[in-house]
């Protein structure tokens, strides 16, 4: 590992590394919904989703391994794989799953609720901290967004799309969940070696859950459009950097600062979404952009600063 790098993955990082790493997380993450909403057209979720982690995941471990990372004890693939399936096949593979039914915008929306359970759990994990009556005002600000984009696809043209919302807002729970338990085990030194574990598990657990929903028979490759085929070589090649950086974070910032990644994200997905997906945004889903937006800069804006 360079010097550089080295002081890039280790203690006291330099605000430009934080800022670094949090705006990969920005830019590349907001850029994914759409992706993975082209991805799935004419690809299984989550078949998709395994072989991309999968192919990720074992090429971060191997080549930091090549490189002289050390190997990790027995504990700590345990702890890295735990985050993996709770971020990349609870989290990721919700959102992945409800891509089929329901905007790439309203799933960047329910994600961005995230901040929301993570303060929770914060509040439950040993030290950590409770919050105070403006963040117990700004989740539940955030909640009455994330309803009224559940009634929106209540309302929607098929059963589907509730569902998908419902799976969002589960993912979501999951992602928070794991992206608190990463504050609390031991993991392997290299964040690096850390998310390539993390990526063989989720991408393992994810090959099940495709064989129980019969992707693997239902899977044409010859099916596959370019669109879908760009899209997915972009979240393959692109996507590992972002969820690098995020668990970097977690180990490096406080989670109120890496939380904000929670209100950019979806404003880089609604635009993509409305100028390259052509989605429908409504005055109900720009209201609910506001209340959730809001609420996690409420919650997470004055503890950043």
């Amino acid at each position: 590992m360079s010097r550089s790098t080295a002081e890039f993955f280790h203690h006291h990082p330099s605000s430009a590394a934080i800022w670094t790493a949090l705006s990969a997380v920005y830019l590349i993450w907001g850029s994914t919904y759409l992706a993975i909403r082209f991805t799935v057209q004419t690809t299984p979720p989550f078949l998709s989703a395994a072989a991309r982690f999968l192919i990720s995941g074992g090429f971060l471990y191997a080549w930091r391994r090549t490189a002289g990372d050390p190997q990790p004890s027995r504990l700590e693939w345990r702890n890295a794989s735990i985050i993996g399936i709770l971020l990349l096949c609870g989290g990721n593979g919700g959102v992945v799953w409800a891509a089929q039914f329901i905007p790439s915008s309203l799933s960047a929306l329910l994600v961005a609720t995230v901040p929301l359970w993570m303060l929770l759990f914060d509040a439950i994990r040993p030290a950590g901290e409770k919050p105070g009556a403006k963040a117990l005002s700004g989740i539940l600000i955030g909640f009455c967004g994330a309803a009224l984009l559940i009634g929106w696809s209540a309302s929607g043209a098929t059963p589907e799309s509730l569902y998908g919302a419902l799976a969002v807002v589960a993912a979501s729970l999951l992602w928070a969940i794991g992206s608190t338990y990463g504050k609390i085990p031991h993991l392997p030194p290299s964040p690096l070696v850390t998310t390539g574990i993390e990526m063989l598990a989720g991408g393992a657990v994810q090959i099940f859950v495709a064989w129980m929903f019969g992707e693997f028979t239902e899977f044409d490759p010859n099916a596959v459009s370019t669109r879908s085929a760009w899209a997915w070589s972009y979240l393959t090649v692109v996507g590992p950097v972002a969820f690098v950086a995020y668990a970097w974070l977690l180990r490096n910032a406080p989670i109120p600062l890496v939380a904000t990644y929670s209100y950019v994200n979806p404003l880089v997905a609604i635009i993509l979404g409305y100028f390259i997906g052509k989605e429908i945004l409504s005055m109900r889903i720009l209201l609910a952009a506001g209340l959730i937006i809001g609420s996690v800069v409420l919650v997470s804006a004055p503890k950043s600063r």
